[in-house]
């Protein structure tokens, strides 16, 4: 048995936590305010080939290799008690105009040449299989394979387990992590570059507004599974819960760590979604909010050691929750000694070769 200090609490913190805990070994988190943060405001997307592009193979590899972790992930978490709500529905990228359409062929060409499983659909194939979306939708991509989790149900599954096998919470902020127990994961998300000298310009804060919305009376529900959809040049994402609220994200853009809800966020996310899926406009507006991804110098998180008895599990950007069960995994052979897997080889912090050494900071 080891001890293990883990500075964040969001998805990825909470995962190695509860991980470890089970593993026999004694686990603190640091962190405020446990289950909070950006993961808090999450969209809640398992997926990696809609989010695919050239040029970004080793992101979709280690997507994909955490995606199929994910269904043990979710079963495992239900067993400790609390059911994290892993939607299997897949999703469905649309295309508003010509231009969107052709990204979509590109998109579909690519997905094909790597043996991904995608369907293209017309405009007619799309509303049959999602009635609500709008009928200047041209065209669409259906990814059966992809998944979607209630982020707030996942969060409060992991708090849940961790209680459950006696991981202790420290509800207060980390800002040097010399004096802390055993080993430690640095998993504090868009913070984490203030933790550590080789992370100080690597990963930074990304900013962005999300809204929840719930059909009121007499509207048409929500869609079935998670929508895409690229807005006049702006991604938008409609992710469908189970207690039949609606999450729309999401806003993207560099604003340091501010976290206030900006006007033109909010009103381009509702002026979009309302080209995509025209009932949203009677939706009762229930939730406004902002948060910080934790964004990387190149898309690819770094998970990995950083010095003797260091571990980086941070830079994750849109896919934190996504790649929280392949991180948990590496963290967890790290910590026992055994090899890590194959999976995060891109994503080792040794690319940032010179930026620290082999001796803990």
């Amino acid at each position: 048995m080891r001890e293990l200090s883990v500075v964040g609490g969001g998805v990825i913190g909470l995962s190695i936590a509860w991980r470890a805990a089970v593993r026999g070994h004694r686990v603190t988190v640091f962190d405020p305010d446990p289950g909070r943060g950006a993961s808090w405001l999450a969209g809640g997307m398992l997926a990696p080939v809609t989010e695919a592009w050239p040029g970004e193979e080793d992101v979709l590899a280690l997507g994909e290799a955490s995606l199929r972790r994910w269904p043990d992930f979710a079963r495992d978490l239900a067993e400790e008690g609390v059911d994290p709500g892993l939607s299997p529905h897949g999703t469905l990228v649309v295309a508003l105009d010509s231009a969107d359409a052709g990204n979509l062929e590109m998109l579909a060409a690519y997905l094909a040449e790597l043996g991904r499983d995608v369907e293209q659909l017309t405009g007619r194939e799309v509303r049959r299989a999602e009635p609500g979306i709008s009928g200047s939708v041209r065209s669409g991509l259906l990814v059966p394979g992809d998944l979607a989790v209630d982020n707030r149900r996942l969060l409060r599954a992991l708090k849940h387990a961790g209680d459950k096998h006696a991981v202790g919470f420290r509800h207060e902020t980390v800002t040097g992590f010399e004096d802390l127990e055993g080993d430690v994961v640095l998993a504090a998300g868009a913070w984490t570059g203030r933790l550590h000298p080789a992370l100080a310009d690597a990963v930074r804060p990304l900013k962005g507004e999300i809204l929840r919305l719930r059909p009121r009376r007499g509207c048409l529900p929500p869609p079935r599974r998670t929508v895409r959809a690229m807005v006049e040049g702006r991604p938008l994402y409609l992710v469908p819960r189970d207690d039949g609220e609606l999450v729309l994200g999401a806003t993207q853009y560099e604003a340091g760590f501010d976290e206030t809800v900006a006007a033109r966020g909010v009103r381009e996310l509702l002026e979009g979604a309302e080209r995509v899926l025209p009932g949203i406009a009677e939706y009762e507006l229930v939730e406004i909010a902002a948060g910080l991804r934790a964004a990387s110098v190149d898309t690819m998180p770094f998970i990995g050691e950083l010095g003797e008895g260091v571990f980086a599990a941070t830079g994750h950007h849109r896919n934190g929750l996504l790649m929280a069960p392949v991180t948990a995994d590496a963290a967890l052979a790290w910590l026992d000694g055994e090899p890590l897997p194959d999976e995060i080889a891109a994503a080792a912090p040794a690319r940032l070769s010179g930026r620290f050494s082999k001796e803990r900071m």
